[in-house]
């Protein structure tokens, strides 16, 4: 994940309170830490700052994977020893404490009671009405359902749902919010049990438990019948609209038409609810230890995350980059990170440019225990794009059909950089025409700032409609001579011309 020297903020909030850090509390809280904002936490587990690290670090080991935008400082981690101690000063408070009413209802109206009145207060709450969790609120127009998906982290979706009480204006602020850290809040039009995913998802989890219970196949089977088939459409394109494109060019009304019938036919036992007695539970928990087959947890969930990242990934390259359902968003929100990222200020001092700041996190390690090669070339790329912030080069010059195009590169590995360790990149422009930007950058690593790689590169201004090399703009070459004449002092990097398995010259 990369940081700019001097990044703004882009959230609507700087602080957020977290009640409860568990599974989707501790989503919570890594997805609002990796926004920039800060966040207070409660929970009274005796190991809640383990297992929220925990979560947070594969949070970021996610992101790493997920995104090369530049995303803004962490924000703070507190632990507190109150509610009212967390909730104060913070804009959202996200409580995710155990599914019980009475229990909900007591630390909302603690939680209502200590925080400052414009503050936002969602409930994670799986199923509960959003009515009933106002109860007894002195302030129930602020109170709101927002159930999230696990990873709260990678999973985008929020459920947005209003009680009897709930203000129009609190349902569109905290879209707003979601919005801004990359989640997609879907408001609700009616507070229903349950809401709309975990009805779904119950109706699917009944009849598979039936399937169990009936010994028509085991959950391995089960769970390769979802993953091989309709879990990987609906992963792109939902319920009807993959039934649309199954009616063929008819559409929906051919698919209803032929295939409606079949819903009064005795397929279902939806209605009947399975006896959940100490031998089923049994019998699918011995399966499911056999069908992950040594896997901790917190290894299922690595794995998980990857796979995820993938799909959405790929779903994002869709449409020649435009992208389609979640990686639609993910490919939004990268190009708000960029165009809202901090600009690097050009030092009065003498030396390179300071640009880039950032740690190597677990996903950038390979097999030999070291930062992998590509993410050299990476950090790289990350450089030259904050030099052509720094002249203008931003979103909106790109978007208007021209940018600079990298057309030559020369990298040398000189060190290992390791997990953990602070990694700071330096550019000196060399040269600089109309048309060509000639640079020189470097890696250093940890405190000693020790060289652990170079690489030159000749930048060519383009216009990309035309796709052909044009001459750049007054306005970006007098935000760019200056630097090449202030760098044009500097002792020129002994490196720079070397090809390919050249020789090195010993003083």
């Amino acid at each position: 994940m990369m940081n700019l020297m001097n990044p703004k903020s882009f959230a609507p909030l700087s602080r957020a309170a977290c009640i409860g850090g568990g599974v989707i509390g501790g989503g919570w809280i890594a997805r609002f830490l990796l926004a920039g904002i800060d966040v207070q936490v409660f929970d009274p587990h005796p190991e809640a700052e383990r297992i929220v690290g925990e979560v947070v670090a594969n949070a970021e080991r996610a992101y790493a994977l997920m995104t090369d935008a530049p995303l803004p400082p962490r924000g703070r981690l507190t632990f507190c020893s109150s509610i009212a101690e967390a909730v104060l000063g913070a804009e959202w408070v996200q409580e995710s404490v155990p599914e019980r009413l009475e229990l909900k209802q007591r630390i909302l109206a603690e939680i209502d009671a200590a925080a400052p009145t414009a503050a936002l207060i969602g409930s994670s709450t799986s199923g509960l009405l959003p009515s009933d969790l106002q109860s007894g609120l002195a302030n129930p127009e602020r109170l709101f359902v927002a159930h999230p998906y696990n990873p709260v982290y990678l999973l985008p979706l929020v459920e947005l749902v209003g009680g009897r009480a709930t203000s129009p204006e609190t349902l569109t602020s905290a879209c707003t919010v979601l919005d801004a850290i990359g989640m997609k809040g879907v408001v609700i039009a009616k507070e229903i049990e349950a809401f709309v995913g975990d009805r779904l998802l119950e109706a699917l989890w009944r009849e598979a438990l039936w399937l169990i219970k009936d010994d028509i196949c085991d959950v391995e089977t089960l769970d390769d019948v979802i993953r091989y088939s309709f879990g990987l459409r609906w992963a792109q394109m939902g319920l009807f609209q993959t039934y649309r494109i199954a009616g063929g060019e008819a559409g929906m009304r051919h698919f209803l038409a032929q295939f409606g019938p079949c819903l009064q036919w005795p397929w279902t036992k939806l209605t009947d609810v399975v006896d959940l007695d100490d031998a089923l539970v049994e019998k699918i928990g011995a399966q499911s230890d056999k069908q992950a087959n040594g896997l901790s947890i917190r290894e299922l969930e690595r794995i998980r995350d990857e796979n995820l990242v993938g799909i959405v990934q790929s779903l994002k390259g869709s449409r020649g980059g435009e992208g389609w359902g979640a990686g639609k968003l993910l490919a939004d929100f990268e190009r708000r990170l960029t165009a809202q990222a901090g600009v690097p200020v050009a030092s009065d001092r003498p030396g390179p440019l300071a640009l880039i700041e950032t740690r190597v996190p677990a996903a950038w390690i390979d097999y030999n225990g070291h930062m992998t090669e590509h993410r050299y070339l990476q950090l790289f790329g990350e450089t030259t794009d904050a030099l052509l912030r720094l002249i203008g080069v931003d979103t909106d010059y790109v978007a208007g059909g021209h940018s600079y195009y990298t057309v030559e590169t020369h990298l040398r590995h000189l060190g290992e950089a390791k997990l953990g360790e602070s990694l700071s990149t330096t550019c000196q422009v060399l040269s600089v025409d109309e048309k060509r930007l000639h640079v020189f950058h470097r890696i250093l690593a940890g405190e000693e700032q020790r060289e652990i790689a170079t690489a030159e590169q000749m930048q060519l201004h383009v216009d990309a409609k035309a796709g052909r090399a044009s001459a750049a703009p007054g306005a970006i070459l007098a935000r760019l001579r200056p630097i090449a004449e202030a760098h044009s002092h500097l002792e020129w990097p002994a490196a720079a011309g070397r090809s390919v398995g050249q020789r090195r010259v010993l003083a």
